[in-house]
């Protein structure tokens, strides 16, 4: 455990318990997870050890989301592990590269794709509201393993926070599933893409393990209620939430890229 006062631990393992709630609505919890590890951990740590930790707590409150959406959402599994299983390669490549790479250059493309996305889900009210017409065709489940898989993957190994969102929006998309079906089925993915992700950072020594134990608790009790939460509520409030954590992530960006 590093050098921190009890008061930052306690503040850690709340944000931890509110990043679990936001990941299984609707992916973003690192949006909040990831910065406070990087406020709450001593000066001179390596950011590499706060990914790494980030990875080692969102994996245990996304499995248990996955679990609880399993149970209760009509899930797709096979085809869920299928683009999981290219997201945790995508994911370990990602995270090779995460350590000898600036993701400056990253953060003005990710802010510009995340307003378009926006402006497409507020013009388009019905996108993510119809139930899925039939199971997905095999060019579009090879598109998102492609996409969602390989793509996504990489970029939550190489940066983070924001995949679960784009994860929901590109299986909405590509497999034409309504919001809490793709958010189910992102938490599968998801915790394929943390654990690719974790592996890479465990091999090099750069996870918190005694830390990531004690918000991993508070995560998966956010994780597990937040998917309570999203199947009770349905597509309508997994869309406003949708919404709010994508302008929030767009202005944590801002914030970065212009301000910090």
């Amino acid at each position: 455990m590093p050098d921190i006062s009890l008061t930052t631990v306690v503040l850690l393992c709340l944000a931890a318990l509110a990043a679990g709630w936001i990941d299984a609505v609707v992916g973003g919890g690192g949006l909040l997870l990831l910065p406070a590890l990087l406020l709450g951990l001593p000066s001179g740590t390596p950011a590499a050890h706060a990914l790494g930790t980030n990875k080692a707590v969102a994996i245990v409150g996304t499995t248990g989301a996955a679990v609880t959406y399993a149970r209760k959402a009509p899930v797709d599994v096979r085809t869920a592990v299928r683009i999981g299983l290219a997201a945790l390669a995508g994911s370990s490549g990602g995270a090779f590269f995460a350590a000898g790479m600036s993701t400056e250059v990253l953060k003005p493309v990710i802010m510009v794709v995340l307003l378009a996305v926006a402006a497409f889900v507020i013009f388009r009210p019905a996108f993510g509201t119809a139930p899925a017409t039939g199971p997905a065709t095999r060019r579009q489940i090879l598109t998102a393993i492609g996409l969602a898989g390989v793509g996504i993957g990489f970029y939550d190994g190489l940066v983070g926070p924001g995949t679960g969102t784009f994860l929901v929006l590109a299986l909405t998309a590509l497999l034409h599933l309504d919001l809490v079906t793709a958010s189910a089925t992102a938490k599968i993915v998801n915790c394929c893409t943390n654990a690719g992700a974790l592996a890479t950072f465990a091999w090099q020594g750069a996870v918190l393990w005694q830390l990531a134990a004690l918000m991993a608790v508070f995560n998966l009790a956010g994780g597990m209620f937040g998917a309570h939460t999203a199947l009770k509520k349905g597509t309508g409030f997994v869309r406003a939430v949708l919404l709010t954590v994508v302008f929030a992530l767009v202005a944590n960006l801002a914030w970065e890229q212009w301000v910090a």
